[in-house]
This record gives structure tokens, sequence and C-alpha cells, in this order.
């Protein structure tokens, strides 16, 4: 592949995340988003339909997942950069969700900062930020 069509492929799959969150509203059902969004430090958790969040919540860290794989093996072309991060990818879901979903059964009012930053990590796709470098350290 050459270098041209392999940036545009890069820039794609980046605007493809810039997508997923610019669309988050229409596109996830997350109550989170606009109680985040308020002054929640004094505020109840907004009510949640709990099946259809956690289904909506994995679905959104899938696709944050194959797209950053995706880019991954775009910027690196091997397969074992792919198949770790995957595996990297499999963990953090395997650890966060059990964690998001004591957070907010366990919640306290005023007390959200830990169930806000395990959700980010489920939302956005920070892993890759921290994938990158570590990989083009390592390609070094």
């Amino acid at each position: 592949m050459n270098r041209v069509l392999q940036f545009i492929l890069i820039v794609l799959g980046f605007g493809m995340l810039a997508g997923v969150r610019y669309f988050q509203e229409s596109l996830f059902y997350d109550p989170l988003l606009l109680f985040f969004k308020s002054n929640y430090s004094t505020a109840q958790l907004p009510e949640l339909i709990v099946p259809k969040y956690y289904i909506h919540l994995t679905f959104r860290y899938l696709l944050n997942a194959v797209l950053s794989l995706a880019i991954l093996w775009l910027l690196f072309k091997k397969w074992e950069i792919v198949k770790f991060s995957a595996v990297i990818y499999l963990l953090f879901f395997l650890v966060l969700i059990p964690l998001m979903i004591v957070f907010v059964d366990l919640y306290e009012v005023g007390n959200y900062q830990t169930l806000f930053y395990v959700r980010r990590f489920l939302i956005q796709p920070l892993l890759l930020l921290l994938l990158i470098p570590a990989f083009y350290f390592v390609k070094k």
C-alpha cells in the first residue's frame, strides 16, 4: 500500500472515531452524557435503563476498539501489534465493565470522579492514544 493511501486511510480512521464522538447522542443511549455536562457534583444519577445502557456502552467500546485496531494496523503493518492490542482492549473491557457496574450501583451523591473516569475509558479511544506512542517507542 502506498504512503498516500495509507495516510488517507489513517485520517479516515481518526475521522470515524471523531464521528462516533460527534454523533454520540443520536447513536447511543447514554443519560450520563448530559449528567456529566451539568453541575453533577450535588445531583443524583439519572434513571438508567440498565440493560440498554450496558449494551450501548459495549457497542460503543467495540466500535472504538475496531477502529483503533484498524488504525494501529495501518500505522505499523504488524499483526502481532494488532493481536496484542486486541488482548489489551479485551482485558481493559473485562476490568472496566464490572467496575462501571459497581460504581453505578454503589455511587454516593457528589462522589462521581471514579465513575466519570471509568466511563471515559470505556467511551473514548484513550487506549489508542497510549498505544501509538508505546509501539513507536518499541519500534525505535
